[in-house]
């Protein structure tokens, strides 16, 4: 069944789009937690991180190489938190693995 996130890559939903490569896209949050709120998707359907495979090492490595890019390209440079939740329990909604980036004010710590 495809994912929201599918039907972005599909062009079948319109978001508004940052980022956007051969393996991967960026998109801001409808529902943005802070002033920077962007979800970096790969293109590849991966459920979630603990889904991803050894073959997805390269894949993984990609994201958390073009997150500090796509930061600096929004104005929050290397000031953002990147978070990815694993599963319903700890709030992933849509089952497609993606990374929020997030910026543009403080945060706390402990999160949530």
């Amino acid at each position: 069944m495809a994912t929201i996130f599918d039907k972005i890559i599909a062009r079948e939903i319109p978001a508004d789009i940052v980022h956007e490569d051969d393996l991967c896209l960026a998109f801001r949050d409808i529902n943005p937690q802070a002033p920077v709120h962007v979800l970096l998707i790969p293109k590849k359907p991966i459920v979630n991180l603990a889904d991803a495979a050894p073959a997805d090492q390269a894949l993984l490595g990609h994201l958390m190489l073009v997150a500090p890019a796509i930061a600096e390209k929004l104005g929050v440079g290397g000031a953002f938190r990147l978070n990815v939740n694993n599963g319903a329990a700890v709030g992933q909604s849509v089952f497609h693995l993606h990374l929020h980036i997030l910026g543009g004010r403080s945060f706390a710590w402990p999160p949530g």
